[in-house]
């Protein structure tokens, strides 16, 4: 008689449609995200990867794995991790930095010098765009002349995205976008052709974890520049329309709030104006 082959090497049994009904509202109740009957795929493979490392066979103990109280919420963290952190890179729009540079060798003409410039990039994932605020920040207020007084804060639901963001050590796929001088101004070369945010740029940017969900008591205000890019695609229109709102009440006036092209339609707020880019969509909020 052969042994039996173990249950982790064969594949788990398709996720039923009731199962994929809890799971479903779990994600959308818990994070906001809608897992759509195209996305069934992704959801199964990647909740089947993990119920291999911790050895749970089906869908429903999994489900009562990650629902039961603080060791749940653990393991709920770890599933997260796996289901929102994305690939992204350096300077992933150039046309929206190109807006950002713009505007801020613009606006810092006309603004108080002493008040530093605070920037968000929301939903950060491994710290790319964080670091590309930065830098462009960096650029544009030494091209307008005086000190470069600035700061960057990066947040994502994904506690090991944020520690990979924090480390800040990158491969040449991730910087294919950013410049040779800039490469060598912010970067250091490390050994297989990796490169580590220079300290120097480092000391700007703070990461943090949040929930977008929660932005209601998130304590970040008055905001210079608000990043939101690649992440509203995961809620439905009426949840993308309620975390903008909460977005522009952090803008300082003046502010400027960019958003991923088509991410959102039709969305209006009374206190911004949308910013003329046919390649950008972006908004600015009306000064007092």
């Amino acid at each position: 008689m052969q042994p039996s082959t173990d249950w982790s090497l064969r594949p788990l049994a398709d996720m039923s449609s009731a199962e994929f009904r809890d799971w479903q509202a779990l994600l959308e109740e818990r994070s906001g995200m809608v897992i759509t009957e195209q996305r069934r795929p992704f959801l199964q493979a990647n909740l089947s990867t993990r119920m291999r490392e911790v050895g749970v066979a089906d869908y429903a103990s999994y489900y009562s794995k990650v629902t039961a109280g603080a060791r749940g919420a653990v393991e709920w963290s770890t599933l997260m991790d796996r289901l929102t952190v994305q690939e992204t890179r350096f300077f992933r729009h150039p046309p929206s930095f190109a807006l950002l540079g713009n505007y801020v060798r613009q606006r810092q003409a006309s603004r108080d010098a002493s008040r530093p410039w605070a920037l968000w990039s929301v939903g950060c994932s491994s710290g790319e765009e964080t670091y590309s605020l930065a830098i462009c920040a960096n650029e544009a207020l030494t091209a307008a002349g005086g000190q470069a007084c600035y700061g960057v804060t990066g947040t994502d639901i994904s506690l090991s995205a944020l520690e990979r963001s924090r480390i800040g050590i990158y491969g040449t796929r991730r910087m294919e976008q950013v410049e040779p001088e800039l490469r060598e101004r912010y970067f250091q070369a490390l050994p297989g052709e990796r490169f580590q945010v220079m300290p120097s740029l480092a000391s700007r940017v703070c990461f943090a974890r949040l929930n977008v969900l929660e932005l209601a008591g998130a304590p970040m205000s008055d905001l210079d520049v608000i990043f939101c890019q690649n992440l509203l695609i995961y809620f439905r229109r009426w949840r993308r329309r309620e975390i903008l709102n909460r977005l522009a009440e952090r803008l300082a006036p003046g502010g400027l709030l960019v958003i991923g092209v088509g991410e959102v339609a039709g969305w209006q707020h009374p206190e911004l104006v949308p910013v003329a880019d046919s390649q950008v969509l972006a908004f600015t909020r009306k000064s007092l």
